[in-house]
């Protein structure tokens, strides 16, 4: 009960420790709320929760079942910070993953990625008054924080401006203002909060989700219903905002305020800010799509008033709350990926969000918690939910109402992982295999195994956190690439001749993909992650041409510097896929199957061979500790 009473109190305390509970659930009224600090319990969880490796076993031989592991649940307690494991060095070389000894298989030309087998809902439904039309822009004002000046005249490419502020003030309805990489600070020059004109956007680099350009500050804007707050952007009707970082790291800073109005966000990056990312509020109508929610402190979206935005493909990771929806709005969740959270998805008072194809798993606590008189909707028999939820430390579902029923069409929950009143109706089949549904990478897998590239054990489970072996790496080469031979073969003293993968290493080798180790190959070795980049980029002839790519990852310092151009290489044609820690490559840690699938799909794709997986881990951004990522899986 007490962890309850701590997330039901938590719209009445997200901007004051002074209102009541019945303030909100009985009169329905958003209250005018002072800035006092937040009581104890505390109702916003206030760290940037971290995974719990996963144990792996060695694919081999005959092969044992493998569970997926359930994370201990902890405490509701606001979450202690963690830090990410540091990756233990390994040798040298290059790169293998299926399981036993099998014979070379021609794979498939071209592949399309299917989606996960999900039953195909029909989209989502459109919500009365959720336009996001975005202005015809007729003219374009140029920013630089570093070569600009906010002068009369200037605002062209050649003599930008230096300052948004200043941008702002000259910007007329239809305007596009371009912003060039840089940090937007108070130090820049820069009047904190942004209040934008109706019509105005915001431009940055949508590529790398905004990681070149970073708005970092807050100041004071009184909200109609929520009285006074620290933003730092206000929107309004009409504007657009896309491939920016914004951060706003005081204690109760939101990055992006949107209050009765059809803005439309996308491709930006919220982290860092004091209480969340983005806050909806009034009768909003904003689209919110393609965006990275990550190390909030409080929430990663807190939608509220009866606005109802649509937020789509979306990660929402490491914060306290993923997405907190409360009061009357009613948003539509859709293709989003919700993960390492303190609690999944939070759903208050009489809110009615509809939930399409997400991905609910890995978070600390719950998956999908239900408050009050809160009624999402998971799914009707015409239109089946679609959402995963698993491997919740907790429950996948948590329905603490009064007398509500949560009925599910369609999605997959786990046995004996509710509580409350849960009426499961139908199921969402797992897939081919039977621990993938929730893998980060389950659209590489399944793409993969359509193929024949890779395949998983007799049990039906393709144990995606398993370690790979470099022979097992060189037979998944043969099989996705079948290269030729550019040199001649070599004898290795631990690969005999009738050794399950003697010719799968054998064709590795000469096709310049992998190399060995003083006149061993150590075909029993698992496989570092930076070996199975090299391979890839060797055996493919891709070299780098930004020696300052690697700067992106936090543990740069770790890549060895035979690997450094090959590492650069693959982060460059983005073959680099980065789970959980999205800043750092762990370069010296063993590649799991998923690892594998997921970095030979994207080099596939390079090739030209296969068409691209929207994932939200690829790493995309160069120059930058602010992690840039592609769009969230496609599951349509």
């Amino acid at each position: 009960m007490h962890q309850v009473r701590d997330r039901r109190a938590i719209f009445c305390c997200w901007l004051s420790g002074s209102v009541s509970l019945g303030m909100l659930v009985s009169s329905l009224v958003v209250p005018v709320l002072a800035q006092t600090p937040t009581p104890n319990p505390s109702p916003i969880p206030g760290s940037t929760p971290s995974p719990t490796p996963s144990p792996s076993s060695t694919p081999g031989g005959t092969p044992t079942p493998s569970l997926t592991p359930v994370a201990t649940p902890s405490p509701a307690a606001t979450p202690s910070p963690t830090t990410a494991p540091t990756p233990s060095p390994t040798p040298s070389p290059t790169p293998g993953a299926t399981s036993a000894p099998s014979p070379t298989l021609t794979p498939a030309p071209a592949v399309t990625p299917t989606p996960r087998p999900t039953p195909s809902p029909s989209p989502a439904p459109t919500l009365p008054g959720s336009s996001s039309t975005s202005p015809q822009s007729q003219t374009v004002i140029y920013v630089n924080p570093a070569a600009g000046a906010d002068s009369p005249g200037a605002g062209s490419q050649n003599a930008p401006f230096r300052t948004i502020s200043y941008a702002l003030s000259q910007a007329q309805p239809g305007t596009t203002i371009q912003l060039a990489p840089g940090r937007y600070t108070t130090q820049s020059g820069e009047q904190f909060p942004l209040v934008l004109k109706p019509g105005i956007s915001i431009q940055g680099d949508d590529a790398s989700r905004g990681a070149t350009v970073v708005i970092n500050g807050g100041g004071q804007i009184i909200s109609p219903t929520f009285a006074r707050q620290s933003v730092t952007i206000q929107a309004a009707n009409n504007t657009r905002i896309s491939g920016v970082t914004l951060t706003n790291t005081d204690q109760r800073g939101t990055g992006l305020w949107i209050e009765d109005a059809n803005a439309t966000v996308s491709s930006s990056t919220f982290t860092g800010n004091g209480r969340e990312g983005v806050f909806v509020a009034g009768r909003a109508t904003p689209t919110l799509t393609l965006n990275i929610f990550q190390g909030n402190r409080g929430n990663g979206i807190s939608i509220a008033g009866s606005s109802q935005p649509i937020v789509r493909d979306s990660l929402f990771q490491q914060t306290g709350f993923g997405i907190n929806v409360g009061q009357t709005s009613a948003p539509q969740l859709v293709n989003n990926q919700v993960r390492l959270n303190e609690d999944g998805i939070v759903v208050q008072n009489t809110a009615r969000p509809v939930l399409r194809r997400n991905i609910v798993a890995d978070n600390r606590r719950d998956g999908l918690v239900l408050i009050a008189d809160a009624q999402p909707d998971l799914g009707t028999a015409a239109e089946p939910g679609a959402n995963v939820f698993a491997n919740n430390a907790g429950l996948a579902i948590k329905n603490a109402t009064r007398t509500i029923t949560l009925t599910s069409y369609g999605n997959l929950i786990p046995a004996n992982k509710t509580s409350g009143q849960v009426n499961i109706v139908s199921s969402l089949p797992p897939g081919q295999f039977s621990d993938v549904a929730a893998s980060w990478a389950a659209d590489y897998i399944q793409a993969l195994a359509q193929s024949a590239i890779i395949g998983g054990f007799p049990d039906g489970s393709f144990r995606p956190d398993a370690p790979v072996t470099r022979a097992q790496f060189a037979t998944i080469l043969q099989k996705a690439f079948q290269p030729t031979a550019q040199r001649p073969g070599t004898t290795f003293s631990d690969v005999p001749a009738n050794y399950w993968a003697n010719a799968a290493i054998q064709g590795a080798y000469r096709s310049g993909f992998m190399s060995g180790y003083g006149g061993q190959f150590q075909p029993e070795q698992n496989i570092p992650r930076v070996q199975v980049l090299v391979a890839l980029t060797s055996g493919l002839g891709l070299t780098p041409t930004n020696p300052d790519v690697l700067s992106r990852f936090q543990d740069a310092a770790e890549v060895p510097s035979y690997a450094v151009n090959g590492a650069t290489a693959a982060t460059e044609r983005r073959l680099v896929v980065t789970y959980p820690d999205l800043n750092r490559l762990n370069p010296n840690r063993p590649a799991t199957r998923a690892d594998v699938a997921a970095f030979v799909y994207q080099a596939l794709v390079s090739t030209g061979r296969l068409q691209p997986i929207n994932s939200p881990y690829i790493a995309t951004g160069f120059g930058s500790s602010t992690p840039v990522l592609g769009p969230v899986a496609n599951r349509r």
